[in-house]
């Protein structure tokens, strides 16, 4: 019914998640309003195609290392771990934590076939000299618990502090959905895994 252009950009944002049909044409006549402005908003979708994860910890970046893994200013003896890349923003938010990030790009689930081999874990070992704790910072979902639980075995053999965000944060809880007070107590109120056995 509509121009082929139209229908194309309609079924490229389907693939978004939430986004159906109907909600597709509104976005794309939405787009089609906004005049010689689209432009721009389609060179900087194009520009997330040069994006990449950095070789050390995971994180999205532009440049051959992320800002966090080149920031002279960081604490290279502190790593924390984190599930997804929005989660190191929610975190930062808190201006609370000065140390490195480590992404996995997701958990641990067997009930959606992901297994620790398909995660950004072995990096990490190779990160821990000179580190003196890695805060395990996953979702506190089944998921999130069974990675950090998984994590912290791994970690027993190296000489290493291993902590936990403290569950000031509900169970069940993404920390993009965190406010920065609730992430900061948990941050502040971090404790050994073994503590919780």
């Amino acid at each position: 019914m509509f121009p082929d252009a139209f229908e194309k950009v309609a079924a490229a944002l389907q693939r978004l998640p939430g986004v159906g049909a109907k909600t597709a044409q509104r976005y794309v006549f939405s787009l089609m309003q906004m005049g010689d402005e689209v432009k721009d908003v389609a060179e900087s979708i194009a520009a997330l195609a040069k994006l990449h994860r950095c070789p050390h910890c995971g994180f999205l970046t532009d440049e051959e290392l992320c800002s966090f893994c080149k920031d002279k200013d960081r604490d290279p003896t502190r790593i924390m771990v984190v599930a997804y890349d929005q989660d190191v923003a929610a975190i930062e938010k808190t201006n609370g934590y000065k140390g490195l990030y480590h992404v996995l790009n997701g958990v641990i689930s067997s009930a959606k076939g992901i297994y620790p081999e398909e995660l950004n874990m072995d990096t990490l070992f190779d990160r821990l000299d000179g580190v003196h704790e890695v805060i395990i910072a996953t979702p506190f979902t089944m998921d999130g618990e069974m990675t950090a639980l998984y994590l912290d075995r791994l970690l027993k053999d190296k000489e290493v502090e291993v902590t936990r965000l403290a569950h000031g944060l509900p169970m069940g809880a993404s920390l993009d959905y965190a406010d920065e007070f609730t992430l900061l107590q948990a941050l502040d109120h971090r404790r050994s895994l073994e503590e919780e056995k």
